[in-house]
């Protein structure tokens, strides 16, 4: 066995214990550990974005996943409560250049070191993780291990290759919710405040009337939630593996496919589901939703090298010729020529790459996108797809 070792030159404390992330193909990063005394597995992918930390690790879409963090330093401004997109981190690992020694925010209740700790997920820091992420641009996306125990770089490397990895696999069953319920009956979650000093007043809109969605949930953020609350929908969250039967009997104006993690094409009982509601309801998808729109179309799905995550990522309009900032999380992509081949319109392609980033039906009033318009890149770059959705319900209601 061929193991590459790299390892950054870092003052190891006597209070810090070491840490390892291994890769399937022998390559092993040495630093310091975090978080829990622990070792998991899972797929080693990378992100790009400079914040957003909490935001990432409690988004159910990371579910099986070692996050690499490109940003220079991670934890900064700590953890607090109300930020988080889900009931808890969904993460296997965590990997930083360097964690901040000092938490620096008011709203803060924790540090990450201790919110991962708690929650018995590993970090690894003082590991150059730009280096991680031009290592799977090439090679693309790998099979880690993560620990913080006493193991060696052979056991660790032994156990990267031993993860199944992500395809054909059903992460949703994981993270989906347990039952169904109303999401924020009393609108807590979407009044409108001030800035202080200011007449400046965030998350105001008025509608004249509000509608009633059907969320499937596959892994959503609570952050998506918020937002179609926002834009005039009272939200009905009901299990990943509910049948259309159920959807129809609570009689919605609209239907709603948050996202997920794992490999779209394993989810096949959604895709049974979606394929009856689309017939019938104004449909919006966004990330995995917009692949399992895909698959109810008889369209498939491929995992792509390295994935797009981070909140940088171009997409342009093919219809309107509109760039836009968006904020991404997936490693599988829908398949332009077999869309187009059953009847949808390809109405958005991301610019690095050209896949497709978003879709309509001909017939039918159903849409999505592959990125994540409730997480505010540009910041406000995706706002009107929830009006587009709201207009869309309010025309077939």
């Amino acid at each position: 066995m061929n193991i590459f070792i790299f390892s950054t030159v870092y003052n190891m404390g006597n209070n810090k214990i070491s840490g390892v992330i291994a890769f399937e193909d022998g390559t092993v990063f040495r630093g310091k550990g975090f978080g829990a005394i622990a070792t998991s597995v899972g797929e080693c992918c990378f992100n790009t974005s400079l914040t957003g930390y909490q935001e990432i690790i409690t988004d159910p879409s990371y579910f099986s996943q070692i996050v690499t963090m490109t940003a220079v330093q991670v934890g900064n401004y700590g953890i607090n409560e109300a930020d988080v997109e889900s009931d808890g981190p969904k993460v296997k690992g965590f990997v930083v250049r360097e964690l901040s020694p000092v938490v620096s925010n008011w709203r803060a209740t924790t540090s990450l070191e201790t919110y991962l700790a708690d929650a018995s997920i590993p970090g690894v820091e003082g590991i150059d993780t730009r280096a991680i992420a031009k290592k799977l641009r090439v090679s693309g996306a790998l099979n880690a291990c993560i620990s913080t125990e006493d193991i060696s770089d052979a056991q660790a490397v032994e156990m990267a290759k031993n993860f199944g990895g992500l395809i054909g696999v059903d992460f949703v069953k994981e993270v989906t919710a347990k039952s169904e319920y109303d999401w924020d009956p009393e609108h807590k979650e979407s009044k409108c405040f001030t800035v202080t000093g200011t007449d400046l007043v965030m998350n105001h809109l008025t509608r004249d009337k509000r509608f009633t969605v059907a969320a499937l949930d596959f892994g959503a953020k609570y952050s998506i939630y918020r937002k179609l609350q926002r834009h005039g929908f009272d939200v009905r969250v009901f299990p990943a593996n509910t049948s259309a039967e159920a959807i129809e009997e609570f009689s919605p104006d609209g239907v709603f496919l948050s996202n997920g993690p794992g490999d779209p094409a394993a989810v096949d009982y959604a895709h049974k589901t979606v394929s009856t509601l689309i017939e019938k309801y104004p449909t919006f998808g966004i990330c995995l939703g917009h692949q399992i729109i895909t698959h109810a179309l008889g369209a498939e799905t491929f995992k792509l090298k390295f994935g797009h995550r981070g909140g940088n990522q171009p997409v342009k309009n093919l219809e309107t010729d509109r760039v836009s900032i968006t904020s991404q999380n997936h490693g599988f992509a829908s398949t332009k020529e077999q869309l187009e081949n059953r009847g949808a319109i390809v109405t958005e392609i991301n610019l690095n790459d050209e896949t497709v980033e978003g879709l309509r039906l001909k017939d039918r009033p159903v849409f999505s996108v592959q990125y994540h318009p409730e997480a505010a890149p540009g910041p406000n770059d995706a706002d009107p797809l929830f009006t587009e959705f709201y207009n869309l319900v309010a025309e077939n209601a």
